[in-house]
């Protein structure tokens, strides 16, 4: 395909995306003119709603703190779940363990059940939240963790002990580099399920967070808040998505794609 050719398949990929966009907005509208603005606010009371959001410090710290709460959780089942392939990798004595015993129980347990656990044990606050949201991204966590070690080169990882005995070296020269790309798909990943699980687990669990926004909001009949709230997340998720990890991870593919 041409060079001119490839950017008017653009140009009208971006037409229907917008032409898209207006239909929905237009759509949505009517909808909203039919029914009680309670039920479906149109798309200018959403909008001032968001201005509104934005120049309110406590509903940006309540952002802050969901913000918070993903980046947690995130850390925490990334070590968690990198640490069991890590133990299955180097002593496979565990690996019954590991994968045909604790990831099936935690794929299988739902983010609300462990929100619900943790609020008879912990009580309503950031640790519940945080707590379900982990207990749900580590099974992410071992999955590619897993599958990054088992591709290793093991011509590669022969050599290594040829040259070392150091197995800290080893681990930090050659094995480290080579999973780069699945640890940064886990994180990227984990980032993305994360929030779908953070606003059951401030909702249910949380006294802190967008997700306890939303029960506000829920009690006040207050609409506008709710559907503020779903696209400051849809915003975030996309926004950096698309602008942080894509970048970065067509970055990894081109390195070590070359080093293949």
């Amino acid at each position: 395909m041409s060079a001119v050719a490839a950017g008017r398949a653009r140009r009208r990929a971006g037409y229907a995306g917008h032409l898209f966009t207006l239909g929905f907005l237009g759509l949505w509208s009517i909808y909203a003119a039919l029914v009680e603005p309670y039920v479906m606010p149109g798309p200018l009371a959403v909008a001032r709603r968001l201005i509104e959001f934005f120049a309110d410090p406590f509903m940006i710290g309540q952002m802050l703190w969901s913000f918070g709460h993903i980046i947690g959780a995130v850390a925490i089942s990334f070590i968690i779940g990198g640490g069991l392939a890590l133990l299955v990798f180097y002593q496979p004595v565990f690996r019954l363990m590991v994968h045909g015993r604790l990831r099936p129980f935690l794929n299988s347990f739902s983010g609300i059940g462990w929100t619900l656990l943790a609020v008879l044990w912990f009580g309503i606050n950031d640790v519940t939240v945080i707590f379900a949201i982990s207990m749900v991204l580590i099974p992410f966590a071992m999955i590619n963790m897993s599958e990054g070690l088992e591709t290793l080169d093991g011509e590669l990882q022969e050599m290594a002990r040829s040259f070392s005995r150091s197995a800290w070296r080893r681990f930090t020269r050659i094995i480290v580099p080579a999973l780069y790309p699945f640890i940064f798909a886990t994180l990227r990943i984990s980032f993305g399920v994360a929030w779908k699980v953070a606003l059951t687990a401030e909702l249910f669990g949380g006294n802190t967070g967008l997700g306890y926004l939303l029960n506000l909001a829920r009690q006040d009949f207050d609409t506008p808040l709710i559907l503020v709230v779903i696209l400051i997340i849809i915003a975030f998720v996309y926004s950096t998505d698309r602008w942080v990890f894509a970048p970065i991870q067509a970055r990894l593919a081109r390195h070590h794609g070359h080093a293949g």
